[in-house]
């Protein structure tokens, strides 16, 4: 068994766990926590694969900034009576398990079918390719255009956010 597989299969079984104990629990602070914790084990597959710079913007921009969004937004939600969070049983429930299962069985037809079908080797410039320098190479000659363009619309919805700010609370 070579690393790879050694390191994959726990974080994997973690992945999963913290997928099912996330969409499980009542508690809204609690699915975020396993929300983190699920995004971490997808940040160490991404290395597993050789993307350091994916694995580490997941880890800065879904872990770090969207999840604080998250947390906010469940505080300012004060969601304290649990009985408003209970759902009744519902067509919903049977539609989600019925493709709960379909996502299972692709996923177990996925581990049983012979490997012949499907490569499992990456690419030889893998290794190459995720790593911050190749991304800024491409970022920064063929789409820079669209980076600057993009920050330049950043930057508007800044200053739009600034002045509505300014203008709801009456300073100038």
């Amino acid at each position: 068994m070579n690393f790879e597989l050694f390191f994959f299969l726990p974080v994997a079984a973690l992945a999963v766990a913290s997928a099912v104990l996330m969409a499980t629990r009542r508690n809204p602070m609690m699915s975020v926590l396993y929300l983190i914790v699920n995004f971490f084990c997808l940040a160490m597959m991404y290395l597993l694969l050789q993307a350091q710079f994916i694995a580490i913007i997941q880890i800065l921009v879904y872990a770090g900034a969207i999840m604080v969004l998250f947390l906010f937004v469940i505080m300012l939600l004060n969601l304290g009576d649990e009985r408003h969070l209970a759902e009744q049983f519902g067509y919903k429930k049977v539609v989600a398990v019925i493709f709960a299962a379909l996502v299972f069985l692709e996923l177990l037809a996925g581990i049983v079918l012979p490997r012949g079908i499907v490569s499992m080797q990456l690419h030889p410039s893998a290794s190459q390719i995720g790593t911050v320098e190749s991304i800024g190479r491409v970022l920064f000659t063929e789409y820079l255009v669209p980076f600057e363009a993009t920050s330049f619309l950043l930057l508007a919805a800044m200053v739009g956010v600034v002045l509505l700010a300014q203008k709801k609370t009456g300073q100038k």
